[in-house]
């Protein structure tokens, strides 16, 4: 047993470690989990205008919610024309020209895999970023309605114990 959960947590950080360049796939598992990802300098980060980051392996059965965050260093981000998915980020520069993050935060999906990343910017040389994503499946409108039939038996059970007890 000890095995398997230590075969599974390495997968896991493999899987969280996998991506190093600008165009990328990152195999991920929907674990509601951070897992982080970052670029190499000398990739031609951005070299074209645009990287594109792919997160591939999720089911296409399932919805998915998924929450991205990039800062980048020596870049500036384009927020008109980056996106998740085709959802729009939100970029905040700091006071230091070069210096932002892009955030996009509760991405949904049903069943459109796999999540597409597009960076679209500038950079200088020595530019680079990291990252983190967050991907959570969503339970589908059928497992809370089985939940609350569920729980509406154990009530009833309840009851019944506490009238034969009275």
């Amino acid at each position: 047993m000890k095995l398997k959960t230590f075969a599974a947590g390495a997968l896991l950080a493999a899987a969280s470690f996998s991506a190093f360049a600008g165009d990328q796939t990152i195999t991920v598992v929907a674990d509601g989990k951070t897992h982080g990802f970052l670029s190499v300098v000398d990739d031609g980060i951005l070299s074209s205008g645009q990287d594109v980051i792919t997160f591939d392996g999720l089911s296409k059965h399932q919805n998915y919610s998924i929450s991205v965050s990039i800062t980048g260093q020596l870049l500036t981000f384009n927020a008109l024309t980056s996106n998740l998915n085709h959802t729009l980020g939100t970029a905040t520069e700091t006071n230091i020209p070069g210096f932002g993050t892009l955030k996009f935060f509760g991405v949904a999906t049903n069943g459109v895999v796999p999540f597409v990343l597009q960076l679209n910017g500038t950079s200088e040389v020595g530019g680079n970023y990291s990252g983190t994503y967050t991907i959570t499946a969503v339970p589908e409108p059928e497992t809370y309605g089985m939940m609350l039939g569920g729980l509406a038996l154990l009530g009833v059970v309840a009851r019944r114990k506490a009238k034969k007890a009275a």
